[in-house]
C-alpha cells in the first residue's frame, strides 16, 4: 500500500467517523471545478455516497471551463450536484463604486460558504472544507469565506501533495492539469497572485513547519531570502485566520480558555 492509498482511505474513515458521531449522514461542499474541492468530492463520494451533495456556485467571472470541470468530475464518479448562481449577489454589492478585485473575491467567497450553509441547514448535512494546508498556513483564503467549514479532510496536506493524491484517487485530467486558482475574478491565477509556484512554497513551508527550521537556517542554507522572509510573515501574520474569534476571559471558565472539550462530548 503506497503513501497516497493509505492517505485516502485515512480521510475516508476521517470524514465517516466525523460527520457520523455527530448524529448526521449527510454532507454539502462547494465544488469549483478546482484541484481542492475535486478531491474533497472524491472522498467524500467513497465516504458517503448519496449522502453527499456538491453545489456549483458560480459568478459571471467563472470560466465556462470550470463548470464543465466540475461536470465531467460529477459524471466520472456519479456526483449528485446542484448549480446556485452567487451573481446576483455579486453583482448588487460591485454597485459601490468602490470595489475592488480583492475585496469582490472576499465577497464572493463569503456569499459562496453562506450559501453552502443554506443548503446544509437544507439536507441536514454538515459542511466540508476544502482548503489546503499551504493556503492555510499562508492565510491564502477568506476569514468566515472558504477557511470556514464543520471540517477539513484535506487541511493538513501541502498544496503539491494534494496533486499527488489527486492523480491517486482519480481526479480527472483536466482538472489537475490546469493552473491552481480561486476563480475569484476573471485570469485570477493563484501562484501569479503570490508571486511563486506551490511547489517552491511548499519547499520552504515543509522546511520551516516540519522541520522546524528558522528563517536564519533557511537562508543559510541557501534558500531564496525574499521567499523564505515572505513565506514566514505570512504564516504568523495570517495566524489570526486560523483561529476561533478569541474570547476575553472574566469568569473562571471560559470558551477557548478553559471550558474545552472533544466536539463529540456528550453523544
Amino acid at each position: 500500500m503506497n503513501k497516497y492509498e493509505q492517505i485516502s482511505k485515512f480521510l475516508i474513515l476521517f470524514l465517516q467517523n466525523e460527520v457520523y458521531k455527530t448524529g448526521l449522514k449527510r454532507v454539502v461542499l462547494g465544488l469549483s471545478g478546482g484541484l481542492d474541492s475535486a478531491v474533497v468530492a472524491v472522498l467524500a463520494k467513497a465516504a458517503f455516497g448519496d449522502g453527499l451533495l456538491c453545489v456549483k456556485m458560480p459568478s459571471h467571472y467563472s470560466s465556462k471551463s470550470s463548470l464543465e470541470d466540475a461536470d465531467e468530475l460529477c459524471e466520472k464518479f456519479n456526483i449528485n450536484s446542484v448549480t446556485k448562481s452567487i451573481e446576483p449577489y455579486l453583482k448588487a454589492f460591485e454597485l459601490n463604486e468602490e470595489s475592488t478585485p480583492l475585496r469582490s473575491g472576499n465577497f464572493s467567497a463569503r456569499m459562496r460558504m453562506s450559501t453552502l450553509f443554506d443548503v446544509s441547514a437544507e439536507q441536514g448535512a454538515l459542511v466540508l472544507g476544502t482548503s489546503n494546508k499551504s493556503e492555510i498556513m499562508l492565510g491564502y483564503g477568506t476569514i468566515f469565506g472558504d477557511l470556514a467549514s464543520a471540517l477539513n479532510p484535506i487541511g493538513d496536506l501541502y498544496k503539491t501533495e494534494v496533486f499527488e493524491l489527486a492523480r491517486h484517487i482519480g481526479v480527472v485530467d483536466s482538472i489537475i492539469d490546469k493552473p491552481p486558482s480561486a476563480d475569484l475574478w476573471e485570469g485570477q491565477s493563484d501562484e501569479i497572485e503570490i508571486g511563486y509556484t506551490y511547489a517552491r512554497l511548499d519547499h520552504v513551508l515543509k522546511r520551516h513547519i516540519e522541520d522546524g527550521l528558522t528563517q536564519e537556517e533557511l537562508i543559510k542554507s541557501g534558500e531564496d531570502e525574499e521567499l523564505v522572509k515572505m513565506v514566514i510573515k505570512r504564516i504568523y501574520q495570517n495566524h489570526f485566520k486560523r483561529k476561533m474569534p478569541v474570547i476575553a476571559k472574566l469568569t473562571s471558565r471560559t470558551v477557548g480558555h478553559d471550558f474545552n472539550y472533544p466536539r463529540d462530548i456528550g453523544l
